[in-house]
């Protein structure tokens, strides 16, 4: 599939670091693991890679959805699960000295639950190898049903991620084997089950929602739970996905972070190249706004924090 180019506004033109990737590229195939930083042609890839870190993706790289916005191989079929993929990943993460570990996966609709206690030995596994470490994880939606979200809970991850997308009237269009209200659900009954976890979800901007969208979906994030919320830029990834409707300028990121932040959140990180778990440990620490060195615009706002910092 070839990769979709556009002419991109100045603030989305950028520089790749100089720092190599190569050891970090040597550890994945090391331990022949997947990454959504590769999967879903992330723009960050390489800046994470050059800084010794990667978003491991478990349970395969097909995904039996195909949302419009994404990258990742998608079949009706995925592939077949590997037992030790868990150890492999905990192996992998504390050669690459990681002491927070972001895990996603793509979405198992065949499996008879969809992938959960993967997760929950994927995690346990990584606790135990890693002594203090922090993990957070990017899950799908697991048709909202309690039984499997409180098996991912009971391996105890610090932070329960599961993103919105877009806004209410966009689903059908970007996610249209997902559902919106399902979404919600999981959220909320992460966090009725395991109060103390971290729940976190994101949105894609420049797929034709309104700023008033956004704000009522903050708003409903909120009344779910969710106290870490991330904003970025929709990039096309190729020619056979959704088209980008608009480039949000960095200006409109800066006033959503300020207005979702003053909602309730704890944490609004905002701004194009920002992706789910991209500086994800600095989001979860809440140490007030994230210098990224090749993605500008990049802002982390929390409560009590001097923003001019």
């Amino acid at each position: 599939m070839a990769q979709y180019y556009r002419r991109f506004p100045d603030w989305l033109r950028r520089s790749l670091p100089e720092s190599s990737t190569v050891r970090t590229h040597a550890i994945l195939k090391k331990y022949q693991l997947n990454t959504v930083c590769r999967s879903a042609m992330c723009p960050n890839s390489h800046e994470c890679f050059a800084e010794d870190t990667a978003t491991f993706m478990i349970l395969g790289k097909v995904c039996t959805r195909h949302c419009g916005f994404c990258a990742i191989a998608s079949n009706s079929q995925g592939e077949v699960l590997r037992a030790d993929e868990p150890e492999r990943v905990a192996f992998a993460a504390k050669e690459l000295g990681l002491k927070y570990v972001v895990i996603t996966s793509v979405t198992r609709d065949d499996l008879e639950d969809e992938g959960a206690a993967h997760y929950a030995r994927t995690i346990r596994a990584v606790q135990n190898l890693i002594p203090g470490v922090k993990v957070e994880i990017l899950t799908p939606d697991f048709h909202a049903r309690e039984d499997l979200i409180a098996r991912v809970l009971e391996a105890e991850p610090d932070v329960f991620n599961h993103n919105l997308e877009t806004v209410e009237r966009l689903q059908r269009v970007v996610r249209p084997q997902a559902d919106y209200l399902r979404s919600l659900n999981v959220l909320k009954t992460a966090k009725r089950i395991e109060p103390k976890c971290v729940t976190k979800s994101g949105l894609i901007l420049g797929l034709g929602e309104t700023e008033a969208e956004v704000l009522e979906t903050g708003r409903q994030l909120l009344a779910s739970g969710v106290s870490i919320l991330t904003l970025g830029q929709y990039l096309r990834p190729t020619s056979n996905h959704i088209e980008v409707k608009e480039f949000v300028p960095p200006r409109k990121f800066e006033e959503l972070s300020k207005r979702l932040e003053a909602m309730g959140f704890s944490r609004v990180i905002a701004g194009a190249y920002v992706r789910s778990s991209y500086h994800a440990a600095e989001a979860f620490a809440g140490g007030g706004r994230v210098h990224g060195k090749y993605a500008d615009g990049i802002v982390i706002e929390e409560k009590g924090v001097d923003r001019n910092a």
